[in-house]
């Protein structure tokens, strides 16, 4: 067994550790004990093999080994704790409550503790194999299943794409609790960790580089988790630190995601950087959006022509607008006389929403009551169908018929008063010379 690892200030106790086993250990050395699984990823350094079994020497410092045994057993469940303490029997009871496997003396003979320590790497295997991944037969009942894989385009930015990708994230997550991620792929200028209020530890650049870009177990440690149970890779703080991401890079990521998360929303750049094109070669489903103006619409229609020309149809594909208004003089029927393909969902325009980007809460976490929110739930409802009763779910309301007999209907019926016409045919001919002028402006 060689994928030991002792976290002590003490060489002697190295040593005794690594006869104990008849093999080589890693040691992290110093006054202080690692945080948490990431911090000591990163003390292990580039090329070292993530550890089985982590010994944490105790000596006066109980409460931050108890601490990182907790965080070890919580985040990263194939692996297994041995607590050396100078008093193990005052000391097991919290040592089983942080999770470790077993708690012994520093001074236990060689034999005994060498046993103690294979019995630690037979739990931590058999806890790695016990864990349920989206790709198990045994869970999805279908061989060649993965996590699915949600991308958000645009051709502009100022959009709204980030309060789409966020909410929609947000959305799926409370759908699938702990089973959904979020990955900010605007290398430069990523807004998520701002959408969300998150003050990320870790960034794309660290899941991309390190012991996090070659292990699954260390990735999910650098990830940022945010109060309703979504998983988020934040965008670099500093925007010269895109330089250092590759496509290849992101494709790594991206399947490593797929194979751990139900679901993988990917909040991409505006346009097709290569980065974007990266994401889109390993997404199972695209939401392309952009806002209802002239220039938003052409810039669509540009980018639906590419993404053809590129042979990415996309059988699973979303095309959502924002922005929308009555006075905006386009309609559902000019934009889609436009792109050449149907509008499957149009978003209004919502001073909630403003309100909710600034303040870093999603309208779908703070279910606050605007239309905006009814129709983000219906993205959501795309890919993961609300359960019957579910908060926000519109119910059929009963309407008597003549002879007391009670129907059922979704929606309401309206009726014009005889010799009146109805608003939308005492406007019609005003505005459909207007339409059919902006119609020709998009178009061009």
């Amino acid at each position: 067994m060689n994928r030991l690892l002792l976290i002590s200030d003490s060489p002697d106790l190295g040593g005794h550790v690594a006869d104990a086993i008849q093999s080589q250990i890693a040691l992290i050395s110093g006054p202080e004990v690692p945080t948490g699984p990431s911090q000591l990823f990163q003390q292990l350094g580039p090329g070292a093999p993530i550890p089985l079994v982590v010994v944490i020497d105790t000596a006066s410092r109980e409460d931050e080994s108890l601490g990182l045994s907790a965080r070890l057993s919580a985040e990263c469940p194939g692996m297994a704790v041995v607590l050396l303490s100078e008093q193990p029997d005052a000391f097991a009871l919290s040592a089983l409550r942080a999770g470790a496997c077993d708690v012994v003396h520093p001074a236990t003979p060689l034999e005994e503790l060498g046993r103690v320590l294979h019995r630690a790497a037979q739990v931590a295997h058999a806890s790695a194999s016990a864990q349920p991944v989206p790709g198990d037969p045994a869970i999805s009942g279908n061989a060649d299943a993965r996590g699915r894989v949600i991308s958000v385009l645009s051709p502009k930015g100022g959009v709204g794409k980030t309060t789409v990708a966020t909410n929609l994230a947000v959305g799926l997550a409370r759908s699938a609790p702990l089973s959904t991620v979020l990955v900010d792929l605007d290398v430069q200028f990523g807004d998520v960790a701002s959408a969300l209020n998150m003050h990320p530890d870790h960034t794309l650049l660290d899941v991309t580089r390190g012991p996090a870009a070659r292990d699954s177990m260390v990735l999910k440690t650098f990830l940022t988790q945010h109060e309703t149970g979504l998983y988020a890779v934040c965008g670099p703080t500093n925007p010269a630190d895109a330089d250092a991401i590759t496509p290849a890079d992101v494709a790594r990521l991206l399947e490593t995601l797929a194979a751990e998360f139900r679901y993988v929303v990917v909040d991409t750049a505006p346009g097709l950087g290569e980065h974007a094109l990266a994401a889109l070669d390993h997404t199972n489903d695209l939401v392309i959006m952009t806002s209802l103006d002239v220039p938003g619409v052409r810039g669509l229609r540009k980018e639906l022509d590419i993404l053809r020309d590129l042979g990415l149809g996309f059988d699973r594909r979303h095309v959502v607008i924002n922005f929308a208004d009555t006075h905006s003089g386009l309609t559902k029927a000019d934009v889609e006389a436009t792109i050449n393909a149907g509008v499957d969902l149009i978003l209004p325009r919502s001073r909630p929403t403003a309100a909710s980007v600034n303040q870093g809460v999603p309208m779908l976490q703070s279910e606050v009551r605007d239309p905006m929110t009814k129709k983000l739930r219906t993205l959501v409802e795309r890919f993961a169908p609300a359960p019957a009763g579910a908060p926000g779910t519109p119910a059929a309301h009963s309407t008597i018929a003549p002879g007391g007999a009670t129907t059922n209907t979704g929606r309401t019926r309206r009726f014009a008063l005889p010799g009146l016409k109805s608003g939308r045919d005492q406007n019609q001919s005003t505005e459909g010379g207007r339409h059919r002028f902006l119609r020709k402006r998009v178009e061009r």
